[in-house]
């Protein structure tokens, strides 16, 4: 931790403390000097460390592209999310047909999830993303077909779209250390992904809205379809290939046996389970907490959405700086506490005006505990299995959702809603003190070996 003298924390020091900041340590002025000259140079190096890492990232053909495409097809994505729920209710008028609608794409991360890691792994992974680009295309381009009586046409898009993502979302992810390597440029370049993909979150919904209410349905599908194909076009100029491995890889378990022998990433797994769990309840429960609680109309909903978003920004661009501060583990038991604490904050707000600053003091250490545990998982996991773990880990998330969103509305049924709320942000909690148990603190740990498998 910065300001020991452990072992543990020397060494974090040396990894990641930037240079510049050690040296400035002795050619600062004197700690005695009541002047702000020393704060303010502080203050400017981790500026200066922050803004080189994105440059050098920025800087890198192939980086920069894929940083490109993620914009334009994200862009796609959450005006979909904004679309389907809205399109299907026009359509049926049935909330439960809604509900439907968002449950199903939980499940092809949890049933084609494992195997698809196993089928990345043997892939050229640069062709599996513009692949499952193509696919999302197809699928989107499928719900135009749907009518008032005819609506599974919505119902399987959203499963070859969602099992596309199953798909993109950890290539992405093992991809990416093959292009920027493990080194500092990679934490830059999640943080740089966490801020564009904030933004998006925050900008995006309002323009969603907008364009139903205008043009139509049919131009935001299209909209999303063409960001699809010109993502993929754009993916497919990628030079980086982090080729297939040439060891067997049939076994759709072994990215799961990897992570149960491995400290690091099943204390990084136990820990995000017990809280994307609680964060999937919660969330599940925003509109009723809306409506009953604040007493506010439910478009009141985007606000608070719209807050989040403002703390992943901040939380995004304070991602790298945060490293500097604490090891990777206090890092995501810190982050984890301090978005429980705003869980509390959040649910407990007496107007919408507080309710909105807890969620923007949501998405802060948010932002940090999702871009720090990514890096983590990258840099951590065995090249030859990156594929199959980063599925295991996605699957994970899938199931948090689906445990979350079903057992929070069924314990509004046998408890009232702000009993079950703050349940909710206790079981929060949990998830700090289980990685500290659970996720060794010596940097050593988070070195990457081959896996045996």
């Amino acid at each position: 931790m910065y300001g020991t003298d452990s072992p543990a924390s020397t060494a974090t020091d040396a990894i990641v403390r930037p240079a510049a900041f050690r040296r400035s340590r002795s050619t600062s002025p004197s700690s005695t000097d009541p002047s702000l000259f020393s704060q303010n140079t502080l203050a400017k190096t981790y500026l200066i460390k922050i803004v080189s890492q994105t440059v050098r990232a920025l800087r890198n053909r192939d980086f920069r592209r894929l940083w490109i495409s993620g914009g334009i097809s994200g862009l796609g994505s959450w005006l979909l999310v904004v679309a389907i729920p809205f399109y299907v209710f026009d359509l049926t008028g049935s909330p439960v047909a809604t509900g439907l609608a968002l449950a199903l794409e939980a499940l092809p991360a949890l049933l084609v999830g494992p195997w698809a890691g196993v089928l990345l792994d043997r892939w050229n992974l640069t062709r599996a993303l513009w692949i499952a680009e193509l696919v999302s295309a197809a699928a989107v381009a499928l719900i135009l077909f749907a009518e008032p009586d005819r609506i599974w046409p919505i119902y399987v898009a959203i499963l070859a779209e969602s099992t596309a993502s199953t798909v993109f979302r950890p290539a992405a992810r093992a991809l990416l250390p093959s292009v920027v390597g493990t080194g500092n440029e990679l934490a830059g370049a999640n943080a740089l992904n966490a801020f564009t993909g904030s933004t998006i979150r925050l900008a995006v919904p309002p323009l969603g809205a907008l364009l139903l209410a205008g043009p139509g349905i049919e131009f935001v599908l299209a909209v999303d379809i063409l960001s699809y194909l010109l993502s993929a076009a754009i993916i497919r100029t990628v030079r980086t290939q982090r080729h297939p491995t040439t060891e067997q890889v049939d076994n759709p378990l072994a990215g799961f046996q990897h992570v149960v022998r491995h400290r690091v990433l099943r204390g990084i797994l136990l820990g995000q389970t017990i809280f994307l769990t609680a964060n999937a309840g919660l969330t599940a429960l925003l509109v009723p907490f809306t409506v009953e609680r604040l007493h506010a109309p439910g478009y009141v909903l985007g606000y608070l959405i719209s807050g989040l978003g403002a703390g992943y920004l901040i939380g995004a661009a304070l991602s790298t700086k945060a490293l500097t501060w604490l090891g990777i583990r206090d890092l995501i038991a810190v982050t984890q506490l301090a978005a429980a604490a705003a869980f509390f904050a959040l649910f407990n707000a007496p107007n919408i005006t507080t309710a909105i600053a807890a969620a923007a003091l949501i998405g802060i250490p948010g932002s940090i505990l999702l871009i720090t545990a990514e890096t983590a998982i990258q840099r951590t996991a065995p090249t030859n299995m990156l594929g199959r773990i980063g599925a295991l880990f996605f699957a994970a998330d899938s199931l948090a959702l689906l445990v979350g969103a079903l057992v929070a509305p069924a314990m509004t049924v046998l408890l009232d809603l702000p009993l079950t709320l703050n349940l909710l942000a206790a079981f929060a909690v949990l998830a700090a003190p289980l990685t500290l148990a659970a996720v060794p603190r010596h940097p050593a740990h988070f070195t990457r070996t081959r896996s045996r498998t």
